[in-house]
């Protein structure tokens, strides 16, 4: 088994992909910068999953409340397991009684920096993931400048937090999640996916 597919076996354990329309896996890097993904899925809960390519698989977490522009605010952030690279670009309906069932819309997607210094230079993101400390610059449609994933407590209660940085992108007025809704791949939003998953 390729460490990429071992990676994902606790993705592919959790879903039947015969009734559910999520990518089985795949997809390739991408070539300049490595891209960013945050996808807004109405399960048992509203929520925002952030995504990050790293090293073939998209490292991933739940941010219930979504990101922020304000540098003040600390969202809660909450990792799951690791996901294909061609989840990405997945905008659908996940079925009843499937593991996630919801419509899943992909909110912002751009290319992002690691730009998490460390004294002896830029740490790896693998590694800054491992360590627990992430600082990153997104290029997104909506989301811009530097963001900290920040990992507290340990072991079972690791929880992390995501911050916006104070740069030039913060904005303390804005609020993305609720005043841009609409899908930045198809321009729909939650209700126009589920009524075209729902005509299949």
């Amino acid at each position: 088994m390729s460490r990429e597919n071992d990676r994902l076996a606790r993705y592919r354990a959790r879903r039947d992909f015969s009734k559910s329309p999520e990518p089985e896996g795949g997809g390739s890097m991408s070539e300049n910068a490595p891209r960013f993904v945050i996808q807004k899925h109405d399960a048992s809960t509203l929520h925002y999953d952030v995504r990050l390519e790293v090293d073939g698989v998209l490292k991933s977490w739940v941010v219930p409340k979504g990101p922020s522009t304000d540098p003040s605010e600390k969202r809660l952030a909450l990792p799951t397991e690791d996901h294909p690279l061609d989840y990405a670009d997945f905008e659908g309906v996940i079925p009843e009684g499937e593991y996630g069932a919801g419509t899943v819309l992909v909110w912002d997607t751009g290319p992002y920096e690691n730009i998490t210094e460390k004294e002896d230079g830029l740490r790896p993101m693998a590694k800054a993931i491992e360590d627990g400390h992430v600082l990153v610059r997104l290029h997104g449609e909506k989301l811009q400048g530097g963001y900290a994933f920040q990992r507290t407590g340990s072991g079972e209660d690791a929880r992390w937090l995501l911050v916006k940085m104070d740069d030039e992108a913060a904005d303390a007025r804005r609020n993305p999640v609720s005043t841009e809704p609409l899908s930045v791949l198809s321009g729909r939003d939650l209700d126009e996916i589920a009524d075209a998953g729902a005509e299949r």
